[in-house]
């Protein structure tokens, strides 16, 4: 499968199944109603999806030069954890705006988002590498 491709398939279909788990989570932990739950985890899931096509084709081209090839646990895990880091800088302020919270309130939500999607993460990405295979760059 071409890179590009790969990465737009994964891209979809992560940010698809995140939606469904950001709307349910920030439901149940704000005040939101359903409709500014689901808006919210729409635009996170359209600036994710920029963050993931960037992030991951700069990954990418550090693991094509990494000497020890494949995905370790532990490159899944640095991989899920620098991600989410920055996608939370980004959306930080974007979330305390849009649910008319505090920076701290909305620094809890993004918390539990956090920890959703490291998980979410790390067993997503597993299991596209089992369905379609690893890409080039960890062959």
């Amino acid at each position: 499968m071409r890179p590009a491709l790969r990465k737009i398939i994964y891209a979809v279909a992560f940010e698809t199944g995140g939606i469904l788990m950001a709307t349910a989570a920030l439901r149940l932990m704000s005040d939101a109603g359903s409709g500014k739950s689901l808006s919210l985890a729409v635009f996170s899931a359209a600036v994710a999806l920029s963050w993931s096509f960037l992030f991951n084709t700069l990954f990418e081209a550090w693991e094509t030069r990494q000497t020890t090839k494949g995905r370790s646990p532990l490159r899944r895990t640095v991989h899920a954890v620098l991600f989410e880091g920055g996608l939370v800088l980004i959306l930080l302020p974007a979330t305390a705006w849009w649910l008319s919270t505090t920076l701290w309130l909305a620094f809890t939500y993004e918390a539990v988002l956090i920890a959703l999607f490291l998980v979410y993460a790390w067993a997503f990405t597993w299991a596209f590498d089992k369905v379609l295979g690893l890409p080039n760059s960890a062959k």
